[in-house]
């Protein structure tokens, strides 16, 4: 058996995405590293619940249900705190990033050279023709990141993120909406411990009235979460344990 069998926890956030969840879960199964998916519906006004209850007894999925929408943040941070595979990946409920890059994501982490990795857009893969402005405000929202976190990324807002699981259950996360991308990354880096890489993903953007959900509001907002978790955070806020026990003295 391949040692990436059945390694990886898939964390699915899902708000009204009745058009792709049954296809985008069909294509995390296919993939033979997922040991299990956690969805999280978060409050979802359409039948993204009702869809997923065909996949109850599907001994890979585990449904989690949020009565109230409390956005992308706190459904990572809940998935995160109820994976048990040795590695978490993010998977977004639509078809912008695709399960088949799942090798390339893990295969630092499954070699021991990484313990968090980013799958960046960014780095000269081929696809669709982007938004440019979207794209430029990505590119942006990475460059102050990196100026404060002092790592350079090529694609902080990426959804790729993956991780060896006692490092993301390591870390003290708050940010309910699109902010978690910049506290992950935030408190990642203020580790200086962290093996943090990059690889190049593909990526197939949505439009907004194909139901994008992140605007410019998130934009301004990522700007403060850039400065407050970068600026303001504490070792104690951060992390759950210290890293020498998470860790081990060797790093």
């Amino acid at each position: 058996m391949d040692a990436s069998t059945g390694c990886l926890s898939v964390v699915m956030p899902a708000y009204n995405e009745e058009q792709t969840i049954d296809e985008i879960i069909h294509r995390v199964l296919a993939r033979t590293e997922v040991g299990e998916l956690l969805i999280i519906n978060d409050a979802s006004t359409d039948k993204t619940w009702e869809n997923l209850q065909k996949f109850a007894d599907n001994p890979r999925i585990r449904l989690f249900n949020q009565e109230v929408n409390q956005g992308k943040g706190a459904a990572l941070i809940r998935g995160f705190r109820e994976a048990a595979r040795p590695f978490v990946i993010v998977q977004d409920a639509d078809f912008e990033y695709t399960p088949e890059d799942y090798p390339a994501v893990l295969a630092p982490l499954l070699a021991g050279k990484a313990d968090a990795v980013y799958g960046s857009r960014f780095m000269g893969t081929p696809g669709q023709v982007r938004f440019f402005r979207h794209e430029m405000g990505n590119k942006f929202l990475t460059f102050l990141s990196n100026w404060f976190s002092d790592i350079h990324l090529s694609d902080m807002e990426t959804c790729y993120k993956a991780f060896r699981r006692e490092v993301i259950q390591n870390l003290k996360l708050e940010s309910c909406r699109f902010g978690i991308e910049v506290e992950l990354t935030a408190k990642l880096a203020r580790s200086r411990r962290l093996r943090i890489w990059e690889v190049p993903i593909s990526y197939n953007p949505r439009r907004f009235d194909e139901g994008k959900k992140i605007g410019w509001k998130d934009g301004v907002a990522a700007l403060c979460h850039i400065v407050r978790f970068n600026l303001f955070s504490s070792d104690e806020a951060s992390f759950v344990r210290p890293w020498d026990e998470v860790l081990g003295n060797n790093r």
